[in-house]
């Protein structure tokens, strides 16, 4: 089978969120990252050179196309092409805020950096974190760069669009973390095993509705404490240092 130009425009229309979501699929690319999903997801079709296929058979895709390096350039959304193009069907989504009681979880609000959001999955896959939850207005998860940036995260991590203050209300005695300047240094603090942690916007950090709703400020220090320093951390930076003390103390 050749690859026509009517499937090379199709590919490329997946970088809009307009066209994913009326067909409920993203493009995933590179051996590492497709080799990963291949598992998890269902493929509606494949892109392949004849050196990758050799080296994955068999395959349960029933749609795919071998291809040359320069056919495989045409059809990419990256600046160097990997071997290897899929689009998968996106899942149903299932929201279970029971999740929340029973283990620890990540909230973002208003994320809106696709590289960001794709760091913070992979960042909850290596930590062992399985569920977040976005704003709706959070970058969307099957944007091209943030399923590039999980690197296979996106097949362990759920990630449920929800709003924020709904869900934080419905959570009733259950710990809600928020980092601020005006928090307590969170490694003075007991933290627990389960309950959510919400990061915020790049620009505008947690949004005041939800902000009120936050039972349990924290603050990640600079050092030494005299030092001038930025004034804040990237988001994703932060989340990695936040949930590397939670697991931390989860495993004293």
């Amino acid at each position: 089978m050749t690859l026509s130009k009517n499937r090379i425009k199709y590919i490329r229309s997946l970088e809009q969120k307009k066209n994913r979501k009326a067909d409920k699929v993203f493009l995933a690319e590179g051996p590492k990252l497709v080799g990963d999903l291949l598992g998890h997801f269902s493929c509606q079709f494949l892109l392949a050179t004849s050196e990758w296929l050799s080296r994955n058979q068999p395959l349960s895709v029933t749609d795919v196309t071998e291809v040359s390096e320069e056919e495989l350039s045409r059809a990419s959304l990256l600046k160097t092409p990997q071997q290897v193009l899929a689009v998968f069907r996106q899942p149903d989504e299932e929201t279970d805020v029971s999740v929340i009681s029973r283990s620890l979880c990540l909230a973002l609000d208003d994320v809106q950096d696709p590289g960001n959001l794709g760091t913070i999955i992979r960042l909850a896959d290596w930590f062992g974190i399985e569920h977040i939850f976005c704003s709706p207005n959070t970058v969307d998860i099957y944007n091209p760069k943030t399923v590039q940036a999980t690197m296979g995260g996106i097949a362990r991590v759920r990630l449920h669009y929800t709003p924020l203050p709904e869900l934080i209300r419905s959570l009733k005695d259950i710990p809600v973390y928020g980092t601020f300047l005006d928090g307590e240094n969170m490694y003075g603090q007991s933290l627990s095993k389960n309950g959510l942690i919400v990061m915020g916007n790049e620009g505008n950090g947690i949004g005041k509705e939800v902000k009120s709703l936050i039972n349990r400020k924290l603050y990640i220090p600079n050092y030494p404490a005299s030092r001038e320093s930025a004034e804040s951390l990237n988001v994703a930076i932060a989340t990695a240092v936040v949930c590397a003390e939670f697991r931390r103390q989860a495993a004293l």
